[in-house]
């Protein structure tokens, strides 16, 4: 039976990168049983009546519930979310801080993805300034994001960011808000406004999980293969060199 020698430095760099690619797939595993259960929630909910602003505040669990809002925007304090793509075209979101006057609170509405073809040109886009009936639903990030910061400069608007933290844009404002971002359902005051529940569906994490498990076999394989052909080729080698004859 050939022995296993494979050396130290490929058995460190294996101890090293083994835990951390069947870590990562199983981390996938994870994330995706957490979408399988954040789809089945907005299932359920989305078939929900909205109910009054006032009474989601009240909410627990407020993930995806739909909520009905009158009141009024305020176009003077708008968030435009970056580098957001629909079929193919770059494009924002925008979002804009909404007073609902039953329960008299603020309400950050993301009212929809619109183009933005040309960077060297401000968005365009316009703030509906009747008093409004609006029905959104709450949608509450799965995972960390990029804040706003609450120092930031208060005057600069409307203000681009790649995510946005409502908390922190109350703070700036000295505004009671709700702490989480409310979309838009179509209506006279929305763009576009066909976002998907979660970003990354539960098959994509699956299939995320398979390339880092294939990983995780492959370095393993490679790993027993040299170390059981190391020695032969070892062997070979000093046969070589100490077999050969010098003729003159």
């Amino acid at each position: 039976m050939r022995p296993f020698r494979p050396g130290l430095v490929p058995t460190l760099v294996v101890l090293a990168l083994l835990p951390l690619l069947v870590g990562l797939g199983f981390w996938q595993l994870g994330r995706a049983d957490e979408k399988r259960a954040l789809l089945n929630v907005y299932a359920e909910r989305e078939i929900e009546a909205p109910v009054p602003a006032g009474q989601l505040l009240e909410q627990a669990d407020p993930a995806y519930r739909r909520v009905h809002l009158r009141g009024h925007f305020d176009g003077e304090h708008s968030l435009l979310l970056d580098s957001r793509m629909r079929d193919g075209h770059a494009g924002v979101e925008l979002l804009q801080p909404f007073f609902d006057e039953p329960s008299g609170h603020w309400w950050l509405v993301n009212r929809g993805w619109l183009p933005w073809p040309d960077r060297r040109v401000a968005a365009s886009f316009d703030t509906p300034q009747a008093t409004l009936d609006l029905t959104a639903w709450v949608y509450i990030a799965p995972g960390a994001s990029f804040l706003l910061r609450a120092d930031a400069p208060a005057g600069e608007f409307p203000r681009l960011l790649n995510s946005a933290e409502p908390t922190h844009l109350w703070a700036q404002l000295a505004r009671d808000g709700y702490p989480y971002e409310l979309r838009l359902e179509a209506g006279p005051a929305s763009y576009r406004v066909d976002w998907p529940p979660v970003a990354l569906s539960p098959e994509k994490h699956l299939g995320y999980a398979v390339q880092w498990f294939a990983l995780a076999t492959a370095l393993i394989a490679l790993y027993l293969y040299f170390g059981w052909h190391r020695h032969d080729k070892k062997e070979k080698s000093h046969g070589s060199r100490h077999g050969t004859t010098r003729h003159v």
